[in-house]
């Protein structure tokens, strides 16, 4: 892996642990630019906004949405601390981004979080979502299981 991923794939890490310090689930997301350049960046946000749709990554394309022509969204690479899942997939695919990057994978968070029949899971890989589309995007993950675990250790329990 790049150095330059490892360290995108880090910040988002450590954006999925601001958002469990500001009483959230610990997700984390950014957008940079073809450069490397970080363009904007978010955190889930669904507890203190009260909104099921406020994951991180939504949250990103709406901010990336809102502020970035469609041109420049198809060149940008969206980093996520774990995989999309099917909601945010959809959003990122509709936005126009064409590269995913994600540490954690969801079966990986589902081992780490456990099974709660109070949380429903939609288990559809982000592939699959994309792979559904006319439109190709590029995905690239699981990396850094370590430290992508680590926002979640005792979270979830």
């Amino acid at each position: 892996m790049a150095d330059p991923t490892r360290a995108h794939l880090l910040a988002a890490i450590e954006l999925a642990h601001s958002a469990r310090a500001h009483g959230n689930h610990p997700f984390g997301a950014l957008l940079t630019d073809s450069a490397g350049e970080v363009l904007l960046t978010a955190e889930n946000t669904v507890l203190s906004d009260h909104d099921v749709t406020a994951h991180a990554e939504t949250n990103l394309v709406r901010q990336a949405c809102r502020t970035l022509p469609p041109a420049r969204l198809a060149e940008v690479v969206l980093y996520s601390s774990t995989e999309p899942c099917a909601m945010c997939a959809g959003a990122i695919y509709w936005s126009g981004i064409r590269r995913v990057v994600y540490a954690l994978s969801a079966p990986q968070l589902n081992l780490i979080a456990g099974v709660d029949p109070d949380e429903p899971v939609l288990d559809l890989p982000c592939r699959q979502v994309f792979a559904a589309g006319g439109n190709t995007v590029e995905v690239s993950g699981p990396h850094l299981y370590e430290e992508a675990a680590a926002p979640h250790t005792g979270y979830w329990g």
